[in-house]
């Protein structure tokens, strides 16, 4: 060290003066050799005293920061046991509404689209048109049918009338039949008396010409029965015929409504009031059946919280809800649980889970419970909120006993 190199210094020279040196010679060397850095007792003493009062400060910083820790550790563990027993709460929740996919009802060709994506419209306006020449030659072409089929009906009831009047003709000629059959059976009994073993009163030609006119009358009158029976007979197909016809008239009418039906789909109009979404139509596209035009959003919505199973026990319907929505950063609004589904989500997917086959693994189900926002509110976002957000949804537990009723 460079201090003990200077104290052996002034010892060597000390020993190597052959003269006695006097107090003043030696106490500028020994100043000299202080100043050069040799340490004396006082300033060991002063640094071993400054040492514990540096150290003592950072002992403390260290208590007070691990102190600050556990008060942090301890106010968060507390604050995560008061949640956990006197709240439930979920971030699997998400806002839903009615979304109503709305298509076309017939083929055709777009006309005319008369809605923009995101536009407002009211139950009844007209989305889009489809070209209605196709639609409108069928119409007059039933139209033209009917006209002539109800001709044909005319004149079979026309034929109804010449076979009802001859059938009425044939039971005139029965009668008229009837009358000479009778008088020619007096006559032939009036000859018969007259022409006998005892009397020849008249020939036996006359005789024989009495009773011929009376086989003549019998079988005239059989054949005018006939000829009535055949009158009545044309006359039921006729009225067959007529029938026929008239059931023709009502298909062709049945047609021509639905031919009117059919003209009346080619104006594409909104099933209810919302917000224009998804749109694909554009003019001049083909449509078919059945195939989505556009979307309609309609503004009343709410919110679909996906609450483990484990959590439903402290759920009753009525019960407040707070929600804080991610499209609403600062802001929390307040809902009211309405009803839980029937069954858990798992369900209702395209592929259900079977327990009973395979390995089984326990795995926590999730029920969606419907929540209810307040008009007011919904109408003062003014469509900020639509249906897929994302929320994260709170319920205290504890006015679960004093939950207002659904109807409140």
């Amino acid at each position: 060290m460079p201090h003990v190199k200077n104290v052996d210094s002034v010892t060597t020279a000390m020993r190597n003066n052959s003269h006695p040196q006097t107090p003043a010679d030696i106490q500028p060397r020994v100043l000299t050799a202080v100043e050069q850095g040799m340490p004396n007792d006082a300033t060991t003493a002063t640094s071993a005293t400054a040492m514990p009062s540096t150290k003592a400060p950072a002992s403390r910083r260290v208590l007070g920061v691990a102190a600050l820790i556990a008060l942090l550790a301890i106010g968060a563990g507390g604050r995560m046991w008061w949640r956990s027993h006197y709240f439930v709460e979920t971030e699997n929740a998400y806002v839903a509404g009615h979304v109503h996919p709305v298509s076309s009802r017939i083929a055709g060709v777009v006309s005319a689209v008369l809605a923009d994506d995101n536009q407002e419209v009211h139950g009844g306006d007209v989305i889009a048109e489809l070209d209605t020449t196709e639609q409108h030659i069928k119409v007059e072409h039933i139209a033209a049918q009917i006209d002539a089929v109800k001709q044909q009906a005319m004149q079979v009831d026309a034929q109804v009338a010449q076979a009802q009047a001859q059938a009425s003709g044939a039971v005139a000629q029965v009668a008229q039949s009837s009358a000479q059959l009778q008088r020619a059976r007096q006559d032939a009994e009036r000859y018969s008396q007259l022409y006998n073993a005892q009397m020849k009163a008249v020939s036996k030609a006359e005789l024989d010409a009495a009773n011929a006119m009376l086989a003549s009358a019998s079988a005239d009158q059989a054949a005018r029965r006939d000829g009535v029976v055949a009158a009545q007979a044309q006359v039921t197909a006729m009225q067959s015929s007529r029938d026929v016809i008239r059931a023709q008239i009502k298909v062709l009418q049945v047609q021509l409504k639905d031919a009117q039906q059919q003209l009346a789909y080619n104006r594409i109009v909104a099933p209810v009031a919302g917000h224009i979404g998804k749109r694909s139509v554009e003019v001049g596209m083909r449509v078919q059946p059945g195939q989505q035009l556009v979307a309609i959003v309609e503004e009343n919505i709410w919110v679909t919280a996906n609450f483990k199973e484990t959590q439903l026990a402290a759920l009753r319907p009525g019960q407040s809800v707070k929600m804080a929505f991610d499209a609403l950063p600062g802001q929390s609004l307040t809902g009211r649980i309405e009803s839980f589904s029937p069954a858990s989500g798992a369900q209702f997917s395209l592929l259900p889970t079977d327990n009973a086959t395979g390995n089984f693994t326990k795995i926590v189900q999730r029920v969606p419970v419907n929540i209810s926002l307040r008009p007011e509110d919904i109408k003062l976002l003014g469509g900020r909120l639509v249906p897929g957000m994302s929320t994260q949804v709170e319920v205290a537990i504890r006015q679960q006993e004093n939950a207002a009723s659904p109807d409140r």
